[in-house]
């Protein structure tokens, strides 16, 4: 749920509509982005009286200056989604609930179940920082007492209901089970801190030459020298290796460019080719265009052969040059006389 401050900034509550930590709360003047209160050393501070309540009381919803107390506890280490899950589901367990977190200290935690990766307070930061909790209890016990529970004066403890099997005994939450004050959340399957280590575990190699690139000396990586020469050779193996693949993907770009500009250019030879051919048939094939002027001059050509034209009848007539005019005429040219009709005209 979405509210608005006075001063008219947002602020935010669980899904249950439950307010928030003190400090974060809806018209309290500030907003989620401060991080959960620590628990004080001294006992909780409750405006109402701090009565014992049953699950169905609590379900039912209390007063707001009563709000069910619900703790949870663990190591929270590499703080991951399956946390915040659990988290979630404990802050809504109930309309108005007030969630404390109990972070186990290094001490503790490294006695009973192991070494961390991050230390007690990256944890009890990373829990702080959570929209889900409203306070934070550093150097969480082990296990549960009555003292401890009175002291922060709990109502119910939140956690999976499998059996915890730790320091001696088979279930550390049996006597909050019987005492009717546990509330079971639900697993995130897929995700735990123990899934995370062994991811890192499995390549660790991949890792350490990743930091190695980054800056890391081998000291601090606690990388033996052979060790270290051999991430250093695989780095420098790999960027060959990432060079050659960048040529090789800058190669096949430019023959694909290659190969896709030689298409283009032999469709547009064929285009070509095709037109020329059609043009070309269209002149000179048999029914084309050449074969009839062809045709047509042959039978003018032909015409002019069988019957050429006369002179036109108003070309002036040809006359003789005077070279040609004044020449005596031959002997050839000169008149024949005419034969006598009669023996008189013979004499």
């Amino acid at each position: 749920m979405v509210g608005r401050t006075s001063n008219g900034t947002h602020d935010y509550a669980g899904a249950s509509g439950a307010p928030c930590a003190p400090g974060r709360r809806r018209g309290a003047g500030t907003v989620l982005t401060e991080p959960a209160i620590f628990a004080k050393d001294t006992s909780c501070e409750c405006r109402a009286p701090h009565e014992k309540l049953s699950i169905a009381q609590a379900r039912r919803g209390t007063p707001m200056d009563r709000p069910v107390r619900v703790y949870a506890d663990g190591i929270f280490d590499l703080f991951h989604s399956g946390h915040a899950r659990a988290l979630m589901q404990a802050k809504n367990l109930f309309p108005n609930a007030y969630l404390i977190v109990g972070v186990c200290s290094d001490e503790l935690t490294h006695k009973y179940k192991g070494f961390t990766v991050m230390t007690e307070d990256e944890r009890y930061e990373a829990l702080r920082h959570c929209r889900y909790v409203d306070e934070v209890v550093r150097d969480a016990p082990w296990t549960l007492t009555q003292d401890f529970l009175e002291k922060h004066q709990i109502d119910f403890v939140a956690h999976d209901d499998i059996p915890y099997s730790s320091a001696g005994t088979e279930d550390v939450y049996k006597h909050i089970k019987e005492a009717g004050m546990f509330v079971p959340t639900q697993r995130t399957e897929g995700i735990s801190t123990s899934d995370l280590i062994t991811r890192i575990v499995r390549d660790y190699d991949l890792y350490a030459r990743r930091n190695l690139q980054r800056g890391y000396t081998a000291k601090e990586l606690n990388v033996s020298f052979i060790n270290e020469k051999k991430y250093r050779l695989q780095n420098q193996v790999d960027r060959m290796k990432e060079k050659v693949k960048t040529v090789e993907e800058k190669s096949k770009h430019f023959v694909y460019r290659v190969e896709e500009k030689s298409h283009d250019l032999i469709q547009k030879w064929e285009e070509k080719s095709r037109e020329f051919i059609g043009n070309f048939l269209e002149l000179f094939g048999p029914d084309g265009t050449w074969k009839q002027v062809f045709s047509e001059r042959s039978g003018r050509m032909i015409s002019y052969a069988m019957s050429p034209r006369g002179s036109p009848s108003n070309s002036p007539p040809r006359q003789l040059s005077p070279s040609r005019s004044l020449s005596p005429p031959s002997r050839w040219s000169q008149p024949r006389p005419a034969s006598p009709s009669s023996p008189k005209e013979a004499s």
